[in-house]
């Protein structure tokens, strides 16, 4: 009886225990930045600084010169879905595992194949895909948890900045969007039939990305002559004759905005254009 009691009390605490839940020591985290024509997925562990060294020759946690899994327990992983440059090397749609090895003034960056290792068990020098240096930097913090995070995303620029007790290490990835677009529009302009939206468009790329004010002046008349009352496109084409140096003509559509924005009873694009007046 003394025995089934305690066979009993034994399954219990058991069954108690494996239903108790408690936090990750180092709690993972994935991200997702919109870049390019694509998107950039990010998956890391983030551990704890909790008192033990940091960045150092033979400390705790990330030691100087020797090969780090950049985070905690699995491998970082990085997906893109559109080709991008780290390093120099145009890299291809997919998956990568982020290594990287710590230095005092450089950090080595490391894209390799392994996306099955635990960390840095069973990485092979022979699986890298790309290998580089980025300076690192001190933050203007101290970070107790392990940080990664997309920084100055601009439209064909992006930063993967790793932030870790008093470091900031930026590592720069770029794409050529600009081309593809052109491309686009040039081919959308070419159809037999072509909208007021369309023409808006090409004035937007034209005008923002290409540089280049007179193609897009032409574009955005011909946006505005089959919308006339839309005020969004009014004020852009007052932008671009601004940047022609036509006052007049910017003065003259800014107003045109304004009157169309006060029918659609849209206060912002009011203020926009008053704004653009009173800047002339």
């Amino acid at each position: 009886m003394k025995k089934t009691l305690l066979l009993a009390g034994l399954f219990g605490s058991m069954t108690a225990f494996a239903q108790i839940r408690m936090p990750q020591p180092s709690t993972t985290q994935k991200i997702t930045q919109n870049f390019g024509l694509g998107t950039i997925e990010l998956v890391y562990s983030r551990p704890n600084i909790k008192g033990r060294s940091l960045l150092k020759e033979n400390s705790d946690l990330a030691p100087l010169g020797k090969l780090w899994r950049t985070g905690a327990n699995a491998a970082t992983r990085l997906t893109f879905t559109d080709k991008v440059m780290m390093g120099g090397k145009l890299l291809d749609t997919g998956s990568y595992v982020l290594y990287t090895i710590p230095g005092k003034e450089y950090w080595e960056i490391i894209l390799n194949k392994g996306l099955t290792n635990w960390g840095t068990d069973g990485y092979k020098e022979s699986e890298n895909v790309n290998r580089f240096k980025v300076k690192a930097e001190k933050s203007g913090s101290d970070m107790e948890t392990f940080t990664m995070q997309f920084g100055n995303v601009l439209p064909e620029s992006c930063d993967i900045q790793l932030i870790w007790g008093k470091t900031l290490v930026n590592i720069p990835i770029s794409t050529n969007v600009k081309d593809r677009i052109r491309a686009q529009v040039e081919k959308a302009l070419s159809a037999e039939k072509v909208d007021a939206n369309t023409y808006y468009a090409a004035a937007n790329f034209y005008f923002e990305w290409d540089k280049n004010p007179a193609s897009a002046l032409t574009n955005i008349v011909k946006a505005t002559e089959a919308n006339p009352k839309a005020y969004y496109m009014l004020l852009l084409q007052a932008k671009i004759q601004q940047s022609l140096g036509d006052k007049i003509a910017a003065k003259a559509s800014a107003e045109k905005c304004i009157a169309a924005a006060t029918e659609a009873k849209n206060d912002e694009y009011v203020k926009l254009a008053s704004e653009l007046i009173h800047n002339l």
